[in-house]
């Protein structure tokens, strides 16, 4: 297996004028859970579905397993899971059967997608709504079920943009608490701008800001950047929509 789960090299995205995305490079190992830490419009999201496959990037490569995602995507995207922002789904589907579908999509049928199924159910604490419509759920189930579709097939990668988005206290520590056990064999990226969840289950931080990495490295290291440079009044921006949230 290649020394790198994920390589991002010199990654862009233009939007017409815009460039939402610029420059950016990283490497992420097995046993990593990063941080994508930023202000709303920082370009995370962007950033996350390129490297989910879902967008193609304006110049630059992204590596998954040592493979080039352009080159060989179908293989590529088998190692990733993602939970993208607002989770879109089928909502007339039955929670089972939208997880069934996606299983089988994700799986094929030879894994048994239903024993798939059962598995990231208990997992995401959903079990008693498998027999709703989608569109019957609550904004905090409706997350669960996009984390549930999002770890299918036990992914070696997990892009996950905004997770605990629309949970309650309890369960975002349960989804917390879930993605801190899965993230010891896995490498996980978690767009966020809250600064209390980078702080609680990450080990590694990456600020962006305005399309740009800023800081890259432990919560120490990016404490000590932050205050002894220009960083420190994005950083304060980040602490207050923390403490919005």
């Amino acid at each position: 297996m290649a020394e790198y789960t994920l390589q991002v090299h010199r990654l862009q995205k233009k939007f017409g004028s815009l460039d939402a995305v610029k420059d950016i490079s990283f490497e992420a190992k097995k046993g990593q859970i990063i941080a994508l830490l930023g202000p709303n419009g920082a370009g995370k999201s962007t950033l996350m579905n390129m490297m989910s496959g879902y967008l193609v990037p304006t110049a630059g490569e992204i590596f998954v397993l040592g493979k080039n995602i352009s080159t060989v995507p179908i293989e590529c995207k088998s190692h990733i899971g993602f939970l993208p922002e607002g989770a879109p789904m089928y909502a007339d589907l039955s929670v089972k059967r939208f997880l069934l579908y996606m299983a089988e999509l994700k799986c094929g049928k030879a894994q048994k997608p239903a024993d798939e199924v059962r598995k990231v159910a208990e997992a995401a604490k959903i079990v008693d709504v498998l027999e709703q419509r989608i569109e019957t759920l609550s904004k905090g189930y409706q997350r669960r079920v996009g984390f549930a579709q999002s770890i299918l097939g036990n992914p070696d990668v997990l892009l996950l943009d905004e997770p605990t988005d629309g949970l309650d206290p309890n369960q975002k520590v349960h989804m917390r608490g879930l993605i801190t056990q899965m993230g010891k064999d896995k490498t996980i990226l978690i767009s966020t701008h809250l600064l209390d969840e980078a702080e609680s289950i990450c080990n590694r931080i990456i600020i962006i800001d305005k399309g740009e990495i800023k800081v890259d490295g432990t919560l120490d290291t990016v404490l000590k950047k932050t205050r002894s440079s220009d960083l420190d009044a994005a950083f304060k921006k980040l602490t207050t929509l923390d403490e919005k949230a």
